[in-house]
């Protein structure tokens, strides 16, 4: 059983900062990519961020910049930075790691919210 549990997310201001956690428990092993992605009501899911096992990143073009990816494989937790952040950034935020080996398996937290008032 694998478990992924986000946190950190909450209420701020425009302008202000976050950071959320995302940690694997359970028999997750062999930790390869981890990202964090967000969904708003009515809109799809989008990747926000990805880090690779290599510590490579990629960022989703509205977030570059104001955000930070970053990862502690002694302690299998991701976090994301979050800096300047904005009204449109307002969504529920997950977590999801590539773990086991071939056949590579992939795990999602349950998401924390994230708004941002104006």
């Amino acid at each position: 059983q694998v478990h992924l549990v986000e946190s950190g997310g909450g209420l701020v201001q425009a302008g202000g900062s976050l950071r959320l956690s995302c940690t694997a428990s359970g028999s997750i092993f062999s930790i390869n990519d981890m990202g964090w992605y967000r969904q708003a009501p009515g809109k799809q899911r989008e990747l926000v961020a990805v880090i690779t096992s290599g510590g490579s990143t990629n960022y989703a073009d509205s977030v570059k910049g104001r955000f930070t990816i970053s990862r502690d494989d002694a302690k299998n937790t991701v976090y994301l930075q979050m800096n300047s952040l904005k009204p449109e950034d307002t969504s529920v935020y997950s977590c999801n790691v590539k773990w086991g080996g071939w056949p590579w398996r992939s795990s999602w937290g349950q998401g924390t919210q994230v708004t941002v008032s104006s």
